[in-house]
């Protein structure tokens, strides 16, 4: 048995110039870490990221209680570690501890166990199962993760080329593309980014549709592969006493229902998450069942990576994917619960990133690693492409056989 000799947690900065937490772990000459990130757009069911009293009270908890705890423990035993975290905690949703003090301490223990096991950790996880995951990248952006943009949140890309640098790279083009269309359609206006990299511009909810299917046309006829749209309307944010509150307009139940259905068969959509309310199961087997054989119909804040409300979707027919991300549940184990029992029901699983971002590239190994369909990691930036890099020295490990 291999002991886990140390342990020590630090504050770092995120992608938004927020306070997180980095967890390091070690063992013998072994060293692992892990940065949490952190959302903007949280559903009401996911962990909360720290306790009251916020980073700082975090870091003291980790000390006077996390930290003593850890200290001789086995670095084999993922699912003991993740369950002692949540007994240690004794809430649902980490609001003792912190979601992201336990996802730090989960996530830094299975790099530590693949590093003594000797394996890259998407290796060590059992991957991969079949072809690397296709990257979603936010292009162009509204709702929390870009003041001043469109009602909808992302407007998302996803190149399938033949490999993975095709891919991000294509990605990476189409973002340069919109870029270019947003100037030319609003010359000498400003353009800002949000959170995650996307342009933001002073456009309508399907005035961006046009343009994002417009450059997406452009960029496939320039690389010779798919190069779809999607888009993650996280619906929660402005429903409000029981409409969608657009910018421009208020649609029912029903009409935002057909208006959804409308955007997928017009635009050839890959993937729609989050369309309605994160209550609302029976609008996602409606839609599911109108559209779910020609696109991906993505749970995130409906499901929170969580195994009990994954299964009450499972058995209304809503969605046919859901979104994977550790923070929002916790713990190793308990995300990868999530997606044994998405796969073993024949979702599709999406790993993600958060707004929030650190340079950490853990994700891209948890992608190939349980066999994703796709990865939401933004198109570019910093934090952002630390994943897609990533994800083609892992490409190009396995095309060597290393």
């Amino acid at each position: 048995m291999t002991s886990i000799e140390a342990s020590r947690i630090r504050a770092l900065l995120d992608s938004r110039g927020n306070p997180t937490v980095e967890v390091e772990l070690r063992s013998g000459s072994h060293v692992a870490r892990f940065a949490t990130p952190s959302g903007a757009s949280t559903g009401v069911h996911e962990a909360q990221a720290f306790p009251a009293g916020g980073v700082d009270e975090g870091i003291r908890t980790f000390r006077t209680e996390v930290g003593p705890g850890l200290r001789g423990r086995s670095v084999e035993d993922q699912a003991g570690l993740d369950a002692w975290l949540r007994e240690l905690d004794g809430s649902r949703d980490f609001s003792r501890i912190g979601g992201n003090v336990a996802v730090g301490v989960s996530l830094a223990n299975a790099r530590l166990a693949a590093a003594v096991a000797g394996q890259p950790l998407y290796r060590f996880l059992g991957g991969p199962a079949g072809r690397l995951p296709h990257p979603l990248g936010n292009v162009i952006g509204g709702g929390r993760h870009a003041i001043g943009g469109t009602t909808i949140q992302e407007y998302l890309v996803v190149s399938q080329g033949r490999t993975m640098s095709q891919s991000v790279f294509a990605n990476a083009r189409v973002h340069h593309l919109v870029r270019d269309a947003l100037a030319k359609k609003r010359p000498g206006e400003p353009l800002g980014r949000g959170d995650e990299g996307a342009w933001i511009g002073p456009l309508g909810d399907e005035e961006a549709f046009a343009l994002l299917v417009a450059v997406c046309r452009e960029a496939e006829q320039e690389v010779g592969f798919p190069v779809r749209p999607a888009v993650d309307l996280a619906a929660s944010e402005f429903f409000h006493d029981g409409s969608y509150r657009y910018r421009d307009r208020v649609r029912t139940r029903e009409e935002q229902i057909d208006f959804v259905e409308q955007l997928v068969r017009e635009h050839d959509l890959f993937s729609v998450e989050d369309p309605f309310d994160q209550e609302d199961f029976d609008a996602f087997a409606e839609l599911t069942k109108r559209v779910g054989g020609r696109c991906k119909i993505i749970g995130d804040d409906l499901f929170a990576t969580d195994v009990e409300r994954l299964r009450r979707g499972i058995e209304r027919g809503a969605c046919n994917a859901i979104l994977i991300k550790p923070n929002q549940i916790g713990t190793l184990s308990d995300t990868r619960a999530a997606v044994d029992l998405a796969h073993r029901s024949g979702y599709a699983t999406v790993m993600s990133h958060r707004s929030g971002e650190t340079t950490d590239d853990a994700i891209a190994h948890l992608a190939v690693g349980f066999g994703c369909l796709g990865i939401k990691t933004g198109a570019v930036g910093g934090e952002r492409i630390a994943k897609l890099n990533e994800l083609i020295r892992i490409e190009e490990e396995l095309q060597e056989g290393t």
